[in-house]
């Protein structure tokens, strides 16, 4: 069993086709994991081995590849670029202890370069960059180095870095050149003299940023001190672990160049899982922390689930203790029992048997009965997790079984996959009577109705939701409802006069004011119960009829003819007859959103909102702890809402975020009120 301090969980992060997934699969072979090079476009990765990835090309969810290298244990954790796939970036950084933010040599500095930085910052993991594809004869690697260097602060020192020459690397802590050859063959030499002032400059940058981790080192110096190449490397791993360094190593995942240093550098420099010290547990409502202890009793907590030909399989990360074959451990959440028998370590989708994993390390266990993606296990005392915050899923479309009597197919099917995926959202909306599944975007949902077909057998189609309308009146009218039936024998006949007018509660109002017995008091009821279910179905476009008041002053009544069905009847008579002449109205949900924004970008998402959208924006505060962010807060109508996710995403190339909720109803505008309700006659007719 590899030990804690020997053990390193590196998500690797950045923009979509920075190469993350080519990376792992380099890392994997030079350490002989793997006996070939595979390629996300050929479909034969290790970390890409799900059917959708290999269909599209690109990483669709986040998997483990583990590999020894220098007796240490690397856990790697490759991330889809896709912004659409964001969750699962937030389930690997969840339980990775540091993270490697990929940059392309050619492209630079890109959105997802941005986004990576940001979203490691929040979680205060330990980073460093790699600057891939450096075999692309346009890249211009002093020019991006030192972008990298201005754009994201003092902490960012180059390590290992190109020089401008194909194939050349310069090791800034050794001052030696390295020239690489085909298969990742490697020459060492001393440096050219036309790099020298370059590398001296950034050997000051990186020289200053260890010493900074040590007093005694602070000394050496700004005292002219020779800071000894051990005590170098200490500083490094400390300034690491603080986030006091972030260090550029670069290199080519295709040709194998500077992998070799790279995995070098995670095993002796990269934090192990004891570096933080401690982790996030939920004490009630508030979240505290909790001492890692390597030798406490066991307890683990499962960051993902998903589903293949062989069952369902939970991913989990030990988080003190060590967990030992065959252990039963109890799901604090569910508060039951789990056996975790056969677990494994794994790589891709092959999984290789443990007998028992230490602290911090992971594994995958199949056949757990009762546990969910986020649930807490534990042999000791109760203690639950910090479970992942995942980003609210605000892209929803309405899902239409395509075949005949597949609807429970299709909802059980859902059920699984919001289980795997938490950041898919589904509901049954007993308003429009449609199935409704959120996302992160198009392409998300795409995915999912893909996965629902292969592993449900279930097709289905993605249309734009209903919305949610109602209608109320504006004016108060009185008007006469007579039901009136002979057909031998005894007939039916009820006779209501009513009052209709604009109500202050939501339903229905109903009130009596009837004298001298014209309607006798044991048909009131049935006089509301016929209103009630005649507001069901509105009298413009038949949506639901709210704020109605309706007061009963007078009508008639026949002693052998007049029962409650009649009146029932009678009312809702009145109610078709009258509402018409009260001033009817359409009304639409209209809800507050919340939308953080760069500062940049603030005049054009306001002019989106007041323009296109037909919102109000109701104020702006900048962002506490999020410099040049700014929050905007405005009412939009959620018809205008539909596509929200991906234009905004447009706009600000994915920095944007945003909530959405609906708070009150208000009149739709004429013109759009009259497309509404010739659609609705249309649909009718």
């Amino acid at each position: 069993m590899i030990k804690t301090d020997m053990i390193r969980n590196l998500c690797l992060i950045g923009n979509g086709g920075s190469g993350k997934t080519s990376l792992a699969e380099a890392m994997l072979y030079l350490t002989k994991t793997i006996d070939r090079l595979g390629t996300p476009t050929a479909g034969n990765t290790v970390c890409d081995f799900g059917s959708e990835a290999i269909k599209r090309g690109f990483s669709i969810g986040s998997a483990v590849a583990a590999m020894m290298h220098k007796n240490t244990k690397v856990n790697l954790i490759d991330t889809p670029g896709a912004l659409d796939f964001v969750g699962e970036v937030y389930t690997a950084l969840r339980v990775a202890d540091s993270a490697l933010i990929l940059v392309d040599a050619k492209s630079g500095i890109h959105v997802g370069t941005d986004l990576a930085w940001e979203k490691v910052s929040e979680t205060a993991l330990p980073k460093a960059f790699f600057i891939n594809k450096c075999d692309d004869k346009e890249a211009n690697f002093e020019k991006l180095v030192t972008a990298l260097c201005d754009t994201y602060g003092s902490s960012v020192c180059p390590v290992f870095v190109p020089t401008g020459v194909r194939g050349e690397f310069a090791d800034i802590l050794a001052m030696k050149k390295y020239t690489y050859g085909d298969g990742g063959s490697v020459t060492e030499r001393e440096l050219d003299s036309a790099f020298q002032p370059t590398a001296e400059a950034y050997r000051e940058r990186l020289f200053e940023a260890i010493a900074s981790t040590d007093d005694v080192l602070m000394e050496k110096f700004f005292g002219g001190e020779e800071i000894s190449r051990s005590e170098a490397d200490a500083g490094l791993a400390k300034g690491i672990a603080e986030g006091a360094i972030t260090p550029i190593y670069s290199g080519s995942s295709t040709k194998l160049w500077g992998i070799d240093t790279l995995l070098t550098a995670v095993a002796e420099s990269f934090p192990c899982p004891l570096s933080k010290k401690t982790e996030r547990v939920l004490k009630g409502n508030e979240v505290a922390e909790i001492e890692i202890k390597p030798d406490g009793d066991t307890s683990v907590f499962v960051f993902k689930t998903s589903v293949d030909q062989y069952g369902r399989q939970a991913y989990f990360k030990v988080m003190s203790g060590e967990v030992k074959n065959g252990a039963t451990l109890k799901n604090v959440v569910r508060e039951s029992n789990e056996k975790f028998a056969n677990f494994a370590s794994p790589c891709g989708k092959k999984l290789n048997p443990a007998d028992a994993l230490a602290c911090g390390d992971i594994g995958v266990v199949s056949k757990l009965v009762d546990t969910k993606t986020g649930d807490t296990l534990t042999s000791g005392a109760p203690v639950t997790y910090e479970r992942t915050n995942y980003p609210p899923p605000n892209y929803t479309m309405a899902v239409i079984s395509k075949g005949k009597g597949d609807e429970d197919k299709v909802a059980q099917g859902m059920y699984k996959l919001a289980e795997e995926d938490r950041t898919i959202k589904f509901e049954n909306n007993t308003e429009t009577r449609q199935l409704l599944v959120s996302g992160m975007g198009d392409m998300h949902l795409d995915v999912l109705a893909s996965r629902l077909k292969s592993r449900n057998g279930a097709e289905i189609s993605l249309v734009a939701p209903k919305i949610a309308y109602r209608e109320t009146i504006k004016k108060k009218v009185q008007v006469d409802g007579k039901h009136k039936k002979q057909t031998g024998g005894s007939g039916q006949y009820g006779h209501v006069k009513i009052t209709f007018s604009p109500g202050s509660d939501e339903g229905l109002t109903f009130t009596t004011s009837v004298v001298g017995g014209s309607v006798p008091k044991n048909y009131f009821p049935a006089v509301e119960k016929g209103l009630q279910e005649s507001m069901i179905k509105g009298v413009l476009a038949g949506y639901p009829m709210v704020n109605l008041a309706a007061d009963l002053y007078d009508g008639s009544y026949h002693d052998n003819d007049s029962n409650e069905l009649s009146f029932k009847l009678a009312a809702g008579l009145a109610y078709r007859n009258g509402l018409p002449q009260a001033g009817p109205a359409l009304l639409e949900p209209v809800g507050l959103l919340n939308v953080t924004i760069p500062e940049a970008v603030v005049g054009d998402v306001i002019g989106d909102i007041n323009g296109k959208r037909r919102g109000a924006v109701l104020g702006m505060n900048p962002v506490t702890g999020k410099r040049g962010y700014t929050t905007i807060e405005a009412e939009i109508p959620k018809a205008e809402m539909a596509d929200y996710t991906i234009s905004l995403r447009a706009t600000t190339q994915g920095k944007g975020s945003y909530t959405y909720a609906v708070s009150r109803y208000e009149e739709v505008p004429a013109n759009i009120s009259q497309k509404i309700i010739a659609e609705a006659q249309k649909a009718e007719g």
